[in-house]
């Protein structure tokens, strides 16, 4: 699975306006709803939140990949979000996180739910990769930045 191949630079915002953990998660909610993704982003609001309340998201090195399963959405979605300033995730280091990859999928998708996961964690432990988020100012600088790590992959 490819995350170029269900991100959309519709599905990007850069900057988030957001301050706050909260106010990201229904910000990039609101992202995936305005583009047609979403099939009420309500219950999606809801699903990511009370995930998130369970256990932080912010797993270190500035990124935070909320998630929910729910019936909000009828296909695997992936947004990402880069806030104008750092944001408290309550990440496992205690940063700030910089970089928001938000993943959604209906309760019956676990397998693509769980390799989209797997993905984004594969992507982040590199360190060029890390580093052309950081500079990115754009979506269009985000998405391409995914499709060139991705495609120096593979598809593994």
């Amino acid at each position: 699975m490819r995350l170029s191949d269900i991100l959309k630079l519709s599905h990007i915002k850069v900057p988030l306006v957001a301050k706050n953990k909260k106010e990201a998660i229904g910000e990039m909610v609101q992202l995936l709803a305005d583009a047609g993704e979403v099939k009420d982003a309500k219950i999606l609001l809801n699903s990511v939140l009370e995930r998130e309340a369970t256990r932080t998201t912010g797993i270190g090195n500035g990124l935070a990949i909320p998630h929910g399963k729910c019936a909000g959405v009828d296909h695997l979605v992936v947004a990402i979000g880069k806030p104008e300033a750092p944001i408290d995730f309550e990440s496992i280091d205690g940063r700030p996180v910089s970089l928001i990859v938000m993943l959604a999928s209906p309760p019956d998708q676990t397998g693509p739910h769980i390799q989209a996961l797997a993905r984004i964690s594969r992507l982040m432990n590199v360190d060029a990769f890390r580093q052309a988020m950081r500079a990115a100012t754009s979506a269009q600088q985000i998405l391409d930045a995914v499709k060139t790590q991705e495609e120096s992959m593979g598809t593994a």
